[in-house]
């Protein structure tokens, strides 16, 4: 099932939360809302489920326009942080309850229960209470729930917030693993960046209400239309350094120290202002352009480490490498920036190419 927001508008009285938002989410695709606290993602969940009834704009379901039509009949699952799950029924009778409500026949309720909780990998819990069951399985039995119905939607918010990290790496193959053999279009509610790129076809990043770019989880982090997004995927983060073009190259700030631009994009004017977008797994390479710095901080990471190189006008670069016994505390180091593939930034936060 399609899903078209069509300058999808929402206020709450006079505070307008979401203006003339336009986002495609195609026929057995799942999408990430993804984005800070409060810059409207869940809102627009809600609208779509019809929780929200639309300030303006359209929402269609392929070519249906549902804008205002019931949450009842839109035939939609959505599964909540909190899981939501009734603590008096069984789990058989929290998956059936759904069909039980459009009274079913019996016989049909316990074949779809049987069959969806087979897929989630719970048939053998179904006679116990949620009370008895782990985070993880509770999540499954909400998605088991969601799922019985048949939506033409699946409607995802937050769904892993309440497990631990353990439980959250097990659970994001898990619901991917089912959104995939259904076929059936899903959205998923995160801010967490880890989520959203593994489990995702594609991403629609937002702030303030704004979709701020829509596309795969890979070309998002390696071409990010602004420093906001770049900022907001990658972990460890993105470090920027600020300065101006000088040639072919950025004298930072506060410093003598000079970066090579990208030969790919355009060349700006001499004097320009510009970001210089560096992740980690380009500091330290055996090409590029090198600086120099102090060792300000080691964190361990297992197998690799990750270590912050402090520039003389006090710009922290990151660098993700193997453990390396000759790297202390303190200690001066001569690193190279891989600067073919730095991102380029002007002063409103947007790329240059």
């Amino acid at each position: 099932m399609r899903i078209l927001l069509d300058k999808f508008t929402k206020k709450f009285d006079d505070t307008v939360v979401i203006n003339d938002m336009d986002l495609e989410i195609k026929d057995g695709e799942l999408m990430a809302l993804l984005g800070p606290s409060g810059c409207g993602k869940s809102t627009t969940l809600f609208s779509i489920c019809g929780i929200y009834q639309c300030s303006g704009g359209r929402i269609l379901f392929g070519d249906r326009d549902v804008s205002n039509v019931s949450s009842q009949q839109r035939n939609v699952g959505v599964v909540f942080q909190n899981y939501a799950l009734y603590p008096h029924m069984s789990i058989y009778e929290n998956i059936a309850f759904p069909l039980m409500v459009k009274k079913m026949d019996a016989a049909q309720i316990k074949k779809e229960v049987h069959a969806i909780a087979k897929l989630v990998h719970i048939g053998d819990l179904l006679e116990r209470r949620p009370s008895q069951l782990s985070g993880g399985q509770q999540q499954r039995v909400a998605l088991c729930r969601a799922l019985v119905r048949r939506p033409d939607v699946l409607l995802l918010d937050e769904p892993l917030a309440n497990l631990d990290a353990k439980l959250r790496l097990e659970m994001r193959s898990e619901i991917r693993r089912i959104q995939q053999e259904t076929g059936i279009t899903a959205i998923l509610v995160t801010h967490d960046q880890v989520e959203a790129m593994s489990m995702c076809d594609r991403i629609a990043l937002m702030d303030e209400g704004k979709v701020l770019q829509v596309t795969t989880p890979n070309d998002m982090y390696h071409n990010p239309q602004t420093d906001f997004v770049a900022s907001f995927l990658g972990n460890p983060p993105i470090a920027f350094l600020e300065g101006e073009v000088a040639g072919n190259q950025v004298l930072l700030n506060g410093s003598q120290l000079k970066v090579a631009l990208p030969s790919s994009i355009r060349q700006p004017d001499n004097g320009t202002k510009v970001r210089l977008g560096v992740r980690p797994e380009l500091v330290g390479t055996d090409r590029g352009n090198a600086v120099a710095g102090r060792i300000s901080f080691i964190e361990t990471q297992g197998r690799e480490n990750l270590y912050d190189l402090t520039l003389d006008n006090g710009a922290v670069l990151r660098s993700i490498q193997a453990v390396r016994s000759d790297i202390s505390m303190g200690q001066t180091a001569n690193w190279n920036i891989d600067t073919e593939r730095v991102l380029v930034f002007d002063t409103n936060g947007q790329r240059l190419l």
